[in-house]
């Protein structure tokens, strides 16, 4: 599973490139980081559906800032984030910023999560922390597979979703250089995952609508309903 912006009257919400975009991009970031409360994103928490953040179609980073010390904070704090809540991708709307930005990695220590057969069946392979700035991604191999996916913003539930088996994505790495990786299987299911994040979609848009499942249903039957649902890494 893949575990591993918003109509507000702030312009940390709603930010927008325009003619005078390295000024007001710089101010505009340096009040994302210098917050006046827990309450501000960047957020350490993970937004679920429902916040308009994740049904935005996120604009792009100006190019002259992909090597700012602001952009910089944001992929650390992006892969923070990932590794703290154990999912393998993490799209900036999902913490509360609208930017075209991502991050993946699938370790190999998750391998003992899977049976032998699920992990070939789904063409999982380790991939390493991979940082996605202003990407983009073209379908390589248009045959379509059918596996399930969960999500961090649709927390405590699953379904079964159709990727494309191979695409070429393309972008920016955390140093603001140019890169260009061809991925199959399971990895090209996260950036798939990812990519939908930037186009405001999220799985449950495009998912086979009867597999759609609580993660944690037969728990609930076990303890009689007396499950809690945290939205915290912890």
């Amino acid at each position: 599973m893949l575990v591993a912006a918003g109509f507000g009257t702030s312009i940390r919400r709603t930010f927008c490139v325009s003619a005078r975009t390295p000024k007001t991009f710089s101010k505009w970031y340096q009040g994302l980081w210098q917050r006046s409360s827990n309450a501000d994103p960047p957020y350490a928490h993970v937004v679920q559906v429902g916040d308009p953040v994740l049904r935005l179609v996120a604009p792009p980073i100006p190019e002259a800032e992909l090597k700012s010390h602001e952009v910089r904070f944001l992929v650390t704090h992006l892969t923070k984030v990932m590794r703290t809540y154990k999912c393998v991708g993490l799209a900036a709307p999902q913490l509360g910023l609208s930017l075209r930005a991502f991050v993946m990695e699938f370790r190999d220590e998750l391998r003992d999560q899977y049976s032998k057969a699920d992990y070939a069946n789904r063409e999982m392979e380790p991939l390493p922390l991979t940082v996605l700035l202003n990407p983009e991604l073209k379908v390589l191999n248009y045959e379509k597979v059918l596996h399930t996916e969960a999500c961090e913003s649709v927390r405590g539930y699953r379904a079964d979703v159709a990727r494309h088996r191979e695409v070429l994505i393309t972008g920016y790495d955390g140093d603001g250089s140019r890169q260009e990786l061809t991925l199959r299987g399971w990895n090209a299911r996260i950036a798939q995952h990812e990519m939908d994040h930037l186009n405001g979609t999220v799985y449950t848009d495009i998912m086979d609508r009867k597999s759609f499942a609580c993660s944690c249903w037969q728990a609930v039957n076990a303890h009689q309903g007396r499950i809690k649902l945290s939205f915290a890494s912890k």
